[in-house]
């Protein structure tokens, strides 16, 4: 099987810990690229000489630019468009989570607070996103 490219965009070094421990507790040994904030994961997104990410891991409380933000850019642009973002959030705000479907999210998870419902979580993410999905092809003219 192929390594496939998760982006984490997450700005709390320990919620990167924690999520990385999880994927790879439960087997998932993609590569992973952490960006801090809204603004770099847009830069990185979008760089011509960085690889599209398989699945982007977007919390939505980022320094100067929010995660609904980086989602807008990501399904307004016809190359991204298709790309898998989930919402790994501690929001369980409704307004939170209707705007993340509404805006195309293409699935909304909050973060658990106990350590092994966050593996089993982030697990079952992994595996559903990079190993049972089919994800959308960019169609050739």
């Amino acid at each position: 099987m192929t390594k496939k490219l998760i982006l984490l965009v997450e700005d709390n070094p320990d919620d990167e810990f924690l999520t990385r421990d999880a994927l790879r507790t439960g087997g998932v040994s993609h590569d992973v690229v952490v960006v801090r904030d809204g603004a770099e994961a847009v830069e990185w997104i979008f760089a011509p000489e960085t690889a599209t990410p398989d699945l982007v891991l977007l919390d939505l409380k980022l320094p100067k630019m929010s995660g609904f933000d980086v989602l807008e850019r990501i399904r307004s642009n016809g190359s991204t468009r298709g790309l898998p973002v989930v919402i790994l959030t501690s929001s369980s705000e409704v307004q939170d989570i209707q705007r993340s479907y509404g805006m195309g999210a293409n699935s909304y998870v909050r973060k658990p607070v106990n350590f092994s419902e966050f593996v089993r979580a982030v697990q079952a993410l992994g595996v559903y996103w990079l190993t049972v999905n089919e994800p959308a092809q960019p169609l050739v003219n």
